[in-house]
């Protein structure tokens, strides 16, 4: 998590699962750049394994981002091939960019608009 290309959204936190089990978020982060679309990246202390599309723990980390200011609609699960032990990864909906460009992601995409 320490590469120079990630933005931390927000540091340590704690998630519960739709069973009421509660897990240790070290942080949330995305890319600094990207085309359009964000995959928000959730680093746990311990394996999620099995959770990547529980409902109420995507909700919990929903929650922390507001915390930090998002005001947009959720998030959802994002694609399973990019899922990992200790990592859930949740894809932005389109109103996300403005919250991720505040904290200063940089939308690649803008570059090409006018040509």
């Amino acid at each position: 998590m320490s590469a120079d290309t990630d933005i931390q959204l927000s540091g340590p936190f704690k998630a519960t699962d739709g069973a009421g089990r509660a897990h240790d978020a070290k942080a949330i982060r995305i890319f600094d750049e990207g085309y359009g679309a964000i995959d928000v990246y959730v680093d746990f202390s311990a394996s999620i394994s099995g959770l990547h599309k529980d409902k109420t723990l995507i909700d919990a980390v929903l929650a922390q981002l507001r915390t930090v200011g998002y005001k947009g609609p959720a998030l959802s699960a994002g694609d399973p091939v990019l899922q990992e032990n200790k990592l859930l990864v949740l894809e932005a909906p389109d109103a996300f960019n403005t919250f991720a460009a505040s904290k200063g992601w940089k939308d690649l995409a803008e570059e090409f608009g006018g040509e």
